[in-house]
């Protein structure tokens, strides 16, 4: 990883539904960098995927689609709840995840690199590895209407999804700055332009 101290980092992150790739994406056409580690997971299962070979000799052909990639709703069906299934599974991702984000961090042209990490509360491992950390937070009523409005999902599916990962009030607690997203999409460029102009000044500074 790309030390503070050799760069400027930052790390993302948000529960489900709360805005966490808007606000990156309005990061990005500021100038920052963005490392996303759910799209680097993707890559990483998809046809060809570095992760493709120990995924199928370790959990079995099953768990592999007709084109070649993880078969990710039945992964998602039999990790969920088992959670000897899914250290099994992280184990076998989490390295590969890790030593990519190392590569793309290192070709980065931006300004400075933002970590898109949707679970960087829960892996307990980046805490201490950026800058700063930034938590994109809004009240949960809001994020489970989103959710259910973008995944057609019911309401007490998206509720699950939250349970499993870390609470609000865990991700507020390691945040050193944080954006509201209650409301439009188009009142977050304030707070992200401001954000911005700050990480520059703390860049130069450091």
């Amino acid at each position: 990883m790309t030390s503070s101290a050799q760069r400027f980092t930052v790390g993302l992150t948000g529960g489900i539904g709360s805005g966490k790739t808007t606000v990156a994406n309005l990061f990005g056409e500021l100038g920052a960098s963005l490392v996303d580690t759910d799209a680097i997971a993707h890559q990483l299962t998809a046809p060809g995927g570095l992760a493709i070979a120990s995924i199928r000799a370790h959990f079995g052909a099953e768990f592999i689609d007709p084109q070649g990639a993880m078969d990710r709703a039945r992964m998602r069906s039999h990790v969920f709840g088992n959670a000897g299934a899914r250290q099994e599974l992280e184990a076998i991702l989490h390295p590969l995840i890790r030593s990519e984000t190392v590569r793309a961090a290192e070709a980065a042209e931006g300004d400075y690199v933002i970590f898109v990490v949707p679970l960087l509360v829960e892996s307990g491992t980046w805490v201490g590895r950026t800058s700063r950390i930034l938590v994109v937070d809004c009240e949960e009523d809001v994020q489970i209407e989103r959710v259910m409005r973008r995944n057609g999902l019911q309401r007490h599916e998206v509720e699950a999804i939250m349970a499993a990962q870390a609470s609000r009030f865990a991700r507020l607690a390691v945040a050193d700055d944080v954006i509201e997203n209650n409301g439009d999409s188009e009142a977050l460029r304030a707070p992200v332009q401001a954000l911005h102009a700050r990480y520059l000044e703390l860049m130069r500074a450091a």
